[in-house]
């Protein structure tokens, strides 16, 4: 990934890269390191749209600049391809961990969808299995480098095809090895949590954890049944929660709102917004609002209390960090460390662990902080 200004960016004296993060919604397939991909397809004999590794990179970053989901999603295509080993999903998870390391994260959750690694053989418990040993490598790495760092599995189900209660079933299987939480990705539109009751009811029944991608390609209705038929304790991206709220006024930094029904629950059960904002601009997730980071409503979601917190989504697809999006906020809308801090904190409350490891999390991001 090319180096970018942001990376080495600097707040109130203190380098950002250097701060305890929390990392809640970055998929593993978008986040592969360029140069691997191309290795990965050489072993394979896959022939790639651009055989080297720059050229691979500016090649995604322009697909999905395409300012829609769905156009944003084809690169994966690409990368699903590489992937059908346990070979390759150990290495990719590895480098996944290592690479969160280096950004600074302490604890992060990787989400991916087993059903689209299957097409040379393995079956889905081999992919949980090769993807919890790349995590353990990759936290064994960081830690003889001096990062302590925990990763934990969400086990995505693709909402336009029918493999989410098999997929549900296996991340409540793997509940003690390695997986934390469930996901319905892919494209919203069409494809509503209502047409997986199955697989929602049965992770209800086990207690087990879920996050919906919801809010994002589509509008509030995506949002109210990610809560009422998914049971989502988060939201992937919750965006468009923002068309709930009226704007009567502005001034200076008062603004004066009205809540419709479903913002106001979202805000006050301090559901958490896994907000993406790089992502969400190249996939007009916020044309309504336009097309400029300051444009975006995470400012407006943070004022009103919502309990934003920040994501890179897909590294390698939006070309980002968690250092790089962070700087973009505090730039942009000004912020200070204790902004910052106070996104990490929203993360590591929301995060899929028990209560007391939510709180060791606190505790390191607070002392982090403490400069």
């Amino acid at each position: 990934m090319p180096i970018d200004p942001h990376d080495d960016a600097r707040l109130e004296g203190v380098s950002i890269r250097s701060l305890p993060k929390i990392s809640l919604h970055d998929h593993l397939d978008g986040a592969v390191r360029p140069e691997t991909m191309v290795e990965l397809a050489d072993e394979a004999g896959i022939i790639l749209p651009v055989s080297d590794a720059d050229g691979l990179s500016d090649w995604i970053a322009e697909q999905s600049g395409s300012g829609s989901l769905v156009e944003f999603l084809r690169p994966f295509d690409v990368v699903t391809g590489v992937l059908q080993s346990a070979s390759a999903l150990r290495r990719v998870a590895r480098e996944y961990v290592e690479d969160l390391a280096a950004d600074g994260v302490i604890y992060g959750e990787a989400r991916w969808a087993p059903e689209q690694h299957l097409a040379r053989g393995l079956t889905p418990e081999d992919a949980v299995d090769a993807v919890q040993q790349g995590i353990e490598e990759g936290e064994d790495a960081a830690a003889e480098a001096g990062h302590d760092i925990r990763v934990g599995q969400i086990l995505a189900a693709m909402r336009q095809g029918a493999s989410s209660a098999r997929i549900a079933r296996l991340a409540v299987a793997f509940r003690d090895g390695g997986v934390i939480g469930f996901d319905l990705a892919g494209p919203e539109d069409g494809f509503p949590p209502a047409a997986h009751r199955e697989a929602l009811d049965h992770l209800a029944d086990e207690f087990f954890p879920v996050t919906i991608h919801a809010g994002e390609a589509a509008g509030l209705e995506s949002i109210r049944s990610a809560l009422i038929d998914g049971r989502a304790l988060r939201l992937g991206h919750g965006v468009r929660i923002a068309q709930d709220i009226d704007v009567v006024s502005r001034s200076g930094d008062t603004v004066e709102v009205v809540f419709g029904d479903l913002a106001r629950w979202v805000r006050d059960r301090e559901i958490p917004l896994e907000l993406s904002v790089t992502s969400n601009l190249l996939t007009g997730a916020v044309t309504a609002w336009g097309d400029e980071v300051a444009d975006h409503p995470f400012d407006l979601l943070y004022q009103l209390g919502f309990a934003v917190t920040v994501n890179t989504d897909d590294r390698t697809m939006c070309r980002t960090s968690l250092t790089r999006e962070l700087a973009l906020l505090a730039e942009t809308f000004d912020y200070s460390l204790d902004d910052l801090e106070r996104f990490q904190l929203n993360a590591a409350a929301g995060a899929f662990l028990p209560v007391e490891e939510r709180e060791e999390l606190i505790d390191l991001i607070s002392d982090g902080f403490a400069l």
